[in-house]
């Protein structure tokens, strides 16, 4: 094959194609019209000799040519994108945007109000689509759908880039009416009722097993390693919930601190520190290789670890 031949607009295509596994959508994300991707996969399909994507119950699915393509035809296009890449530096002054964040509600609680702030100085013209982990998968945000994820994660395709933003301790948030505040010891604790709260990673959530330990999280692995198991009686991923469900004179709610202290002002929650000890949870946030370079998204991961790190007490990175 002659690579006179080949117009670098059908790796485009191929790659928009590979990505939404779907004519109409990878048409849309090219600002294009369906017959012109139609035409553009006609060509695509003649010139590697190949279907590419076949049409099965499951949607578009790639052919095993098309899946050996598909990091080739990415890394060309992030390469010749680096290339063409103006020297001047991002202008967030000007910039007219939306950035996809990820991020679980904890941490658009306790860290995005910061980023926000900081955005309307620095880049008024910049709009944030917070979305969360249910929306998202380890592919979307591989394939540069989602500019960057936070959150607390247990594994992480080692692929994505990624930063770690700040450790938090654990609270305990309930009722002044609880009676369990009257002697707030171990053997107190594991008698009272409990909210379990947490989304760890992305993508979309499956049933939680309450005997199955390694997987309910920080809390209980701790108590699993004093031979000990708490009385969950409500399974939520919202901390919002969560906070809300502490008002209950029966329930106590563990979860991170900096969560907790939202609700420091609030008569009818106080907050106590776990009668045990439980290993700090880590906030962490990730983006695809394909947007490491990319000066925009560069910009932003910088203000977003400068916020953290104001939050955390300490000096902004240079």
């Amino acid at each position: 094959m002659n690579i006179n031949r080949i117009d670098l607009n059908l790796l485009v295509y191929l790659d928009a194609l590979l990505r939404e596994r779907n004519v109409t959508q990878a048409a849309h994300h090219l600002n294009l019209s369906q017959p012109a991707m139609s035409n553009g996969l006609r060509r695509l399909r003649e010139l590697f000799d190949d279907p590419l994507l076949v049409r099965t119950s499951d949607g578009m699915t790639p052919t095993e040519r098309a899946l050996e393509l598909e990091p080739v035809v990415r890394e060309v296009l992030t390469t010749i994108d680096r290339a063409v890449q103006p020297r001047s530096a991002f202008e967030p002054k000007e910039a007219q945007r939306v950035f996809r964040i990820m991020a679980s509600d904890y941490a658009e609680s306790t860290l995005l109000p910061t980023v926000l702030g900081q955005l309307r100085t620095l880049a008024p013209g910049l709009t944030l689509d917070i979305m969360t982990p249910s929306d998202v998968s380890f592919m979307d945000v591989e394939r540069g759908k989602v500019d960057m994820v936070i959150n607390r994660f247990d594994s992480m395709p080692q692929s994505f880039h990624q930063i770690h933003l700040w450790d938090d301790t654990f609270s305990c948030l309930l009722s002044p009416e609880n009676p369990v505040l009257e002697n707030f010891t171990l053997d107190n604790y594991l008698k009272a009722n409990h909210v379990w709260v947490s989304k760890t990673g992305m993508g979309v959530g499956v049933g939680v097993d309450p005997d199955d330990v390694q997987r309910l999280g920080w809390v209980d692995a701790a108590l699993n390693k004093l031979d000990k198991k708490r009385q969950i009686r409500v399974f939520t991923r919202h901390y919002q919930a969560a906070m809300t469900m502490a008002e209950q004179n029966d329930l106590i709610v563990t979860l991170p601190t900096r969560a907790a202290q939202l609700k420091a002002n609030n008569p009818r929650v106080v907050l106590r520190e776990p009668p045990l000890d439980i290993p700090p949870l880590e906030l962490k946030m990730a983006w695809s290789p394909l947007l490491q370079h990319n000066p925009a998204n560069r910009w932003l991961r910088k203000l977003i670890v400068d916020s953290a790190r104001i939050l955390d007490g300490k000096e902004p990175t240079l």
